[in-house]
């Protein structure tokens, strides 16, 4: 079996591999998200949001099959390849921005019952909640603090 390499990104000339990860993990994980809206969201993913966070990417033989990005003690986004959940590769990111970049807060959609669990299964708890996201959208957000 191949080993996971956690790496920072190679920068711009990797987001496509990085929207296309995304495109597939949304797709299978975030039924509830409007199609105008997940539209929406792809086309600022390489223009505005990964600019704005630290990038970890997980590859396998070289291949990109996840990311994370963090910003200020926040994992502001983690998405793994839709082929490729389940072993660990989301763990192994949160791991990293735990350990390594000090992330102790999360916000997740409540309308994504798994990835609640799987913070919660990570240490995180439920501390608030959003009517909507923080573009202003009707998905509840729900925010997790890592427990001390």
């Amino acid at each position: 079996m191949s080993e996971l390499r956690l790496r920072a990104t190679f920068g711009a000339a990797e987001y496509p591999d990085l929207v296309r990860i995304w495109r597939g993990a949304i797709d299978a994980t975030h039924d509830f998200l409007a199609d105008a809206d997940r539209d929406e969201i792809e086309s600022h993913l390489a223009s505005d949001y990964f600019p704005a966070v630290t990038l970890t990417v997980a590859e396998l033989d070289g291949s990109p099959v996840g990311f994370a990005g963090t910003l200020d003690g926040a994992l502001e986004m983690l998405f793994v390849d839709a082929a490729h959940r389940g072993n660990g590769v989301g763990s192994a990111l949160l791991e990293e921005a735990i350990t390594n970049q000090a992330v102790t807060r999360v916000d997740v959609n409540e309308q994504n019952p798994a990835a609640a669990g799987f913070y919660e299964h990570h240490g995180f708890e439920v501390i608030g909640r959003s009517e909507l996201d923080d573009a202003g959208r009707p998905y509840p957000l729900l925010h997790l603090r890592l427990r001390a």
